[in-house]
């Protein structure tokens, strides 16, 4: 019935997707299987792509030749670039979505690649023979054979959905959960364990009184995520912001001791950076008012998703609480918010390429790794499904570095330390940020993916060409062009910067922090008239790289020092054990874990520099 397939990728969310994409486009032949065609890349949260750090993965995973950044394009209702007034090495892109246009226009794609077919049912286990997974088992008892397999369950295994006093099984509202999986996984070794996340009520729109709220407008001139031609956007749909206050924070207190998180039906740990709204109160008492952000879900819907009210409180005190806000004093909900716990795998037991340690052929991707968010699942997708590709043709796995990516980032964080808690991604884990910006996602990782052979990329690389050559072009006029007082010194005065009383170079007053590329344009004709064929995107990489020149050098000498050291290699079969110089606990970590290099050790909780220098003299450095 079935043949051999490539790579079958279990589970059609955001992880899952991109994980078929990048197989496909490797030239891989995959399925994709999931419990329900009709939520494939469904927004199961809130309806954005996007934000501080995560932004740049979804840049990142456009220049790696993935899909959600053009998706998120086509079916943005608002777009905003973040934390502006900070440095670039900050600024994140958000947009928020149509959320049933995105799974729509997902879909679509998904559908149009003739290496891609689907599945319809609950995968509830593996077909392993002698530590080899060679295909999948249905709940009907089909087997379906494959080279290698691609997990993305999401929160479906054993997921058990919490709404105060009442719990059930579901991977999400109105969708019943994965079982089967973990208890094989567990069987052939595997550690699980089990998280929480959340969600909140959704409203009727037509119901709040958004006189009484903030208006949160979209950018003037908003931007794009991908690196691609994909369409402007017109019109934007407003957000809004309102807050809670003391009479919503005693309600919600009243529903405590209801509550699965205060007494003890939930076990699994959730995601600290975005706590629930009862995990608010509780922990920041102090604190008597909490904002809220009050995002549309789509064009074509009155349905509103209320961004800092996840809650798994008993429906009733939620409804209670929420009508005391401003704005929802007449507000109609379409359904209460709610908690999920599920299952996941430490994946502390995955190598760099995401493939288990204990089955050779199966990879991890998404939150049963422990990581919580579209962004950061959709990247671990995109990684397993290009090296469940090389690990079928028999090729090198594909590792993105530290200095290379966020994502980077994001998987050596996950298998050298493994976590606690859902992870999620920030700047602040990024110790090359400035290298990392948003801007230059394409520039560091699309000749990558290009090297390895991945297909469809022409157009990418015709457009990296464009930027990097009109990037060229515009340093070069910025060091070469000379600037007359009278033609500059109007403008330092009006933002309060030192005229100057000589011709200077253009690039020495770019340098200075009140004045960019864009304000010389608005008020010196011929720098206007010199500039204005550049697009506006190169124009501000370009800037960036020259005002902070001398901090991206510290940052490259950085990272050179840094991988030196993942240029060592270290064989999996390295006997720890028998050195008996290294600390007991380094022995156990670096046997349990087997890094690939001296730097991915350099990495593991527990194994001190000491310990770094004894194995650099034991492979004869």
């Amino acid at each position: 019935m079935f043949p051999e397939y490539d790579v079958i990728v279990v589970g059609a969310g955001h992880a899952g997707c991109e994980a078929a994409v990048a197989a496909a486009n490797m030239g891989s032949k995959v399925l994709l299987a999931t419990m329900n065609m009709n939520t494939i890349a469904q927004m199961s949260c809130n309806p954005a792509m996007g934000g501080v750090a995560k932004g740049q993965i979804v840049r990142e995973i456009d220049a790696l030749g993935g899909y959600s950044g053009i998706v998120t394009d086509h079916t943005r209702v608002q777009f905003r670039m973040l934390n502006k007034s900070k440095g670039p090495a900050m600024w994140s892109p958000r947009a928020q979505s149509d959320r049933m246009m995105f799974a729509a226009k997902w879909r679509k794609m998904l559908e149009d690649h003739e290496n891609i077919d689907f599945w319809q049912e609950m995968i509830t286990g593996l077909v392993v023979k002698e530590k080899v997974c060679v295909g999948v088992r249905t709940s009907i008892g089909l087997e379906i054979p494959s080279k290698s397999v691609v997990l993305t369950n999401g929160t479906f295994l054993n997921g058990l959905i919490h709404i105060g006093e009442k719990k059930f099984g579901g991977g999400r509202a109105g969708e019943k959960a994965a079982t089967g999986i973990t208890e094989q996984l567990v069987d052939l070794g595997f550690e699980s364990g089990r998280m929480k996340t959340g969600t909140p009520p959704r409203i009727d729109g037509r119901t709040l009184d958004y006189s009484k709220m903030e208006l949160q407008k979209g950018d003037e001139v908003p931007g794009k995520f991908s690196f691609t031609e994909t369409p402007d956007v017109g019109k934007q749909l407003p957000c809004h912001i309102t807050y809670t206050n003391s009479s919503v924070h005693e309600t919600l207190k009243t529903g405590f001791d209801r509550s699965p998180m205060f007494n003890g039906r939930i076990r699994g740990l959730g995601p600290r950076y975005c706590p629930s709204i009862e995990d608010k109160i509780d922990r920041f008492a102090d604190r008597d008012r909490h904002q809220l952000f009050v995002e549309p879900e789509g064009w074509n819907t009155c349905e509103i998703y209320v961004n800092g009210f996840s809650s798994s409180l008993p429906e009733d005190v939620q409804y209670q609480a929420l009508k005391l806000v401003p704005g929802f004093e007449n507000m109609k909900m379409f359904r209460p918010g709610y908690a999920i716990e599920y299952d996941f795998f430490q994946p502390t037991q995955l190598k760099a390429s995401l493939e288990t340690r204990l089955v050779t052929g199966l990879f991890f991707a998404g939150q049963i790794n422990g990581t919580t968010g579209y962004e950061e699942a959709a990247a671990q997708g995109l990684v397993a499904g290009i090296n469940a590709h090389q690990f079928v043709a028999d090729q090198e796995p594909f590792v993105i570095k530290r200095s290379e990516a966020y994502i980077g980032v994001l998987i050596d964080d996950l298998i050298n330390k493994g976590t606690k808690e859902p992870y999620r991604m920030f700047t602040s884990r990024a110790e090359f940020r400035i290298l990392l910006r948003q801007d230059t996602a394409d520039i560091r990782l699309t000749p990558l993916v290009e090297s390895i052979g991945m297909k469809g990329l022409e157009e990418r690389l015709e457009r990296l060409e464009k930027k990097k050559s009109d990037i060229k072009e515009i340093d070069k006029y910025f060091e070469k062009k000379s600037i007359a007082p009278d033609q500059v010194n109007p403008l330092l005065e009006k933002v309060g910067s030192k005229i100057i009383d000589q011709k200077v170079k253009l690039k020495s007053i770019l340098a200075r922090p009140s004045i960019s590329t864009k304000l010389l344009m608005e008020n010196i004709s011929e720098v206007s008239a010199d500039l204005s064929k550049y697009h506006i995107d190169h124009l501000e990489t370009s800037e960036n790289s020259m005002k902070y020149a001398g901090y991206i050098e510290k940052e490259k000498e950085m990272a050179d020092k840094m991988n030196r050291l993942e240029n060592v290699k270290l064989n999996e079969d390295f006997q720890y054990s028998e050195i008996s110089a290294l600390s007991a606990e380094a022995r156990e970590k670096l046997t349990a874990l087997k890094p690939r290099t001296i730097g991915q050790a350099s990495r593991i909780s527990g194994v001190s520099p000491s310990d770094i220098s004894i194995l650099l003299v034991h492979v004869g450095r």
